[in-house]
């Protein structure tokens, strides 16, 4: 796989080092504001291309809705359901090219299956089992392997109940695998594509805003001094996801809330498959029960329209944790309460503006050119980030005439990328290379020799892991390590144990220069 030339580390030294350089020469061909999985994305297309690149995200990477995902890398099954081949077609193909090149370390395949009872109804069970025929027909169109995802199939009710422990067995006829990808992390998936393009040579600044864009530049606000920082770059690109508008009036969105609710995996009995159930009245729509590697479920989600202004964080509110308790309780032996949801979240999806409600809109993306000659991108999924990115960088080069070579994204591994069986060879702990893939050694070197610092804080996080994510992966405070870097402050007794261990690797690193 093709080595980095530069080191993909991010940290307060490369921070200011990179702040100063720009200060010092405020030119650049490419300037992206924000830093979410699209925004990242651009970098390292732009980056990867010849360009010379900057990222400013006024927070932190992946701090908005790259982070609220469902933390599936999917084929496109709900746009098949309503016809949209094209969109379906895109997202299998960038599903297999994150499964296979880009991200074989952060990806895995999740068996997903949808049971059916005697109720369920003949017609809706045979239009599942279609949908789920055609969407292998995009995996083989996609030139996706069985070896990486197995066809569907048809379970009977004693496979379907020892996949799915907790469904309701009265009336369980059997039911309906299939199989999809699975990110071990969203957010993690975002500082990776980050961490490669800053080793490809693009700065990436987070605590830095745009205030402004005009045709004669653009003025920075650094987030911890306050001090402004002038650039002049040759193009400017938008993708700020829900916020859009802020910089680009021309945009049009109806922001569209999905709620995951978390629940501990003993609650539906350790499943080894996501509990997928179709969503009442409706015939595209589905809930997932999706288990996680740390022993939650992620169980979701909602689609809801959402007036006013776009939250920064956005809450759940009462009504969707009351419609995803209702949806899943019609597939279990035993019934979800309130009590059994240790922890929640919400995202905002930046959909294109339409009459429709929010689940009918399009998930198409839209790059467009804005008055002030800075190059907006909106809308799609996680799965096709990367297809966005080669289209908006396109659309940069064509308009401001920029000497871009040809997009390279396709055949560039992420940091810690290799192929399973490469994987499987190193000699780390199997739940480090789960999560850092070939960089499982560099965490285990963090910890200096210290025993101590190997052992577990929380859900399997250990203090090495910590100071991994402020040495290489730019955290700046407890919350960039518990919320980004882990995903320990889902749930608020965990981060409560977290919090000292987090504090201890900041200071580590200030004290160490790491």
């Amino acid at each position: 796989m093709r080595q980095h030339t530069r080191s993909t580390s991010l940290n307060t030294a490369r921070r200011t080092a990179d702040l100063a350089a720009l200060e010092a020469r405020p030119e650049v061909d490419v300037l992206v504001v924000g830093g979410g999985v699209t925004g990242a994305g651009v970098a390292l297309d732009a980056v990867s291309r010849g360009l010379s690149t900057v990222l400013v995200e006024r927070e932190d990477l992946a701090f908005g809705t790259s982070r609220w995902s469902s933390k599936l890398v999917h084929g496109g099954l709900r746009y098949l359901a309503k016809g949209q081949v094209g969109i379906a077609y895109e997202s299998a193909r960038e599903r297999d090219v994150l499964m296979r090149v880009t991200a074989p370390h952060l990806v895995r395949p999740m068996p997903m299956v949808v049971p059916v009872h005697r109720d369920t109804g003949l017609a809706r069970a045979l239009f599942v089992r279609a949908g789920m025929g055609m969407g292998d027909l995009l995996r083989v169109l996609s030139r996706t392997p069985a070896s990486v995802l197995r066809p569907p199939r048809i379970l009977n009710a004693r496979q379907t109940t020892r996949l799915l422990p907790g469904v309701k067995t009265d009336g369980l006829l059997g039911g309906i695998l299939s199989f999809d990808g699975q990110l071990v992390d969203d957010a993690r998936l975002v500082i990776g594509i980050a961490r490669t393009a800053a080793g490809q040579g693009a700065r990436i600044i987070t605590r830095c805003s745009a205030e402004s864009i005009t045709a004669d530049g653009v003025v920075l606000r650094e987030g911890t001094t306050g001090r402004i920082i002038p650039v002049r770059p040759r193009a400017v690109v938008n993708a700020t996801g829900v916020h859009a508008d802020a910089l680009d009036p021309g945009i049009r969105l109806s922001p569209s809330r999905g709620t995951h609710l978390v629940l501990d995996a003993a609650t539906l009995g350790r499943p080894k498959a996501a509990l997928t159930v179709p969503i009442e009245g409706s015939t595209s729509r589905f809930v997932f029960a999706l288990p996680q590697p740390d022993g939650r479920i992620f169980a979701g989600l909602t689609d809801e329209p959402v007036d006013g202004p776009a939250a920064r964080v956005p809450e759940v509110p009462e009504e969707d944790v009351d419609f995803l308790l209702a949806q899943f309780n019609r597939a279990l032996s035993t019934e979800l309460t309130r009590a059994d949801v240790i922890g929640s979240f919400a995202g905002l999806r930046p959909l294109l503006r339409g009459d429709e409600h929010s689940s009918n809109l399009s998930r198409e993306h839209s790059v467009s050119v804005a008055p002030n000659g800075s190059v907006t991108v909106v809308g799609g999924k996680l799965t096709t980030y990367r297809a966005m990115a080669e289209e908006a960088v396109d659309a940069l080069a064509a308009v401001h005439r920029l000497p871009a070579g040809p997009c390279r994204t396709r055949e560039i591994p992420l940091v810690g990328a290799a192929s399973p069986e490469e994987l499987d060879a190193l000699d780390a702990p199997r739940h480090l290379v789960a999560r850092y893939g070939t960089e499982a050694a560099e965490v285990l070197s963090t910890a200096g020799g210290d025993p101590d610092l190997l052992v577990p804080v929380v859900r399997g996080i250990t203090p090495a892991e910590l100071r991994f994510g402020v040495s290489r992966e730019g955290a700046l405070n407890t919350d960039d390590l518990l919320e980004r870097r882990s995903r320990i402050a889902l749930v608020d007794t965990d981060r409560d144990l977290a919090e000292t261990a987090a504090k201890e690797a900041l200071a580590w690193a200030e004290r160490t220069g790491a």
